[in-house]
């Protein structure tokens, strides 16, 4: 996973943190959505995650007349054969990059849920299991509206983390304009990780021990957005799951085979942000869900530390 970072970071200079975010979600087996302004390297980070496994990759470019069979696959009828046979399309990948994925109708953008849930697809009566790894990255653009569909809570529910790449300092800027002048490092780079090297770290992280204080600490955070008055919809159970996946999978990075409350704070508020509906008054009180979630964590009392906290089990 490091020299999965090292190789993402020459093409995202100066930004560990937002990478980290992305190898935690694919090692959740969770999909990642990238909000950000244009021209920050939204597409790039995708991109460069995508190249850096040798596994299958598929871009799609998302347009308000582009139809859910052009993403999930179409059955088409032979003359010779007499049969309809199926064409799969571009999310028969490991890797899926949806590029400005709010550009599309809402009936196109509903053909990653059964996807992106259960990884599966479903065409004419018939279901086709995906591959193992299976990663969705997106990208939408939250300023430019004109001709958007904004995601649904159900869909934007089915990404694990959210995260914004934001500007770069004035150093790492320096850097990439030093770096990426004369050539473009995207096309230059190579696999550094394959899908079967991805799936056994994958297992790993599964096997990542989690006390019993800190699931529960978990539980607490998630549903103590579901009690703050600022928020209309706070963050569901199927973020609960993956908030604790994230967790594990910060653990691993951090060289641990046991989750601490730090791993959960970590990872907070890419999780959990992105899902949660804010009232009328906490925006017009310029409160942002990241500001919610931080309050969250400052009121839900940690547990303290103790043997099972280590990843040591009771005596």
């Amino acid at each position: 996973m490091r020299r999965i970072a090292g190789n993402v970071e020459r093409v995202l200079v100066g930004k560990p943190d937002v990478v980290r975010v992305a190898l935690v979600t694919l090692l959740a087996e969770g999909h990642l959505l990238v909000e950000d302004v244009p021209g920050v390297g939204k597409t790039s980070l995708a991109k460069a995650l995508a190249r850096s496994i040798d596994c299958t990759v598929s871009r799609i470019q998302f347009t308000p007349d582009l139809l859910p069979s052009d993403v999930t696959g179409v059955s088409i009828y032979n003359r010779q054969t007499g049969d309809f046979e199926f064409r799969p399309g571009p999310v028969f990948a490991n890797i899926v990059v949806g590029d400005e994925i709010n550009r599309a109708s809402p009936k196109t953008q509903s053909a990653l849920l059964e996807c992106m849930e259960e990884q599966q697809v479903t065409v004419d009566t018939t279901t086709y299991t995906l591959d193992d790894p299976f990663m969705v990255i997106a990208t939408q653009n939250p300023i430019e509206m004109e001709g958007t569909y904004a995601l649904p809570e159900a869909q934007r529910d089915r990404f694990t983390a959210r995260v914004s790449i934001g500007y770069p300092d004035q150093q790492a800027e320096l850097a990439m304009v030093d770096e990426h002048s004369g050539h473009n490092p995207l096309r230059e780079l190579e696999p550094v990780s394959d899908a079967a090297t991805v799936m056994r770290l994958i297992r790993q992280v599964r096997a990542v021990h989690i006390a019993p204080e800190v699931r529960r600490y978990a539980v607490d955070v998630v549903a103590a957005t579901r009690q703050v008055p600022e928020i209309r919809l706070g963050a569901s159970p199927r973020s609960t799951l993956q908030f604790v996946r994230a967790a594990r999978a910060q653990a691993a990075l951090s060289g641990r085979d046991f989750v601490v409350p730090d791993d959960l704070h970590a990872v907070a508020i890419p999780v959990l942000a992105h899902r949660l509906v804010l009232t009328t008054e906490a925006h017009a009180a310029r409160r942002s869900a990241t500001d919610v979630v931080r309050s969250v964590l400052h009121r839900v009392p940690v547990p303290q530390g103790g043997p099972a906290l280590n990843g040591q089990p009771r005596r």
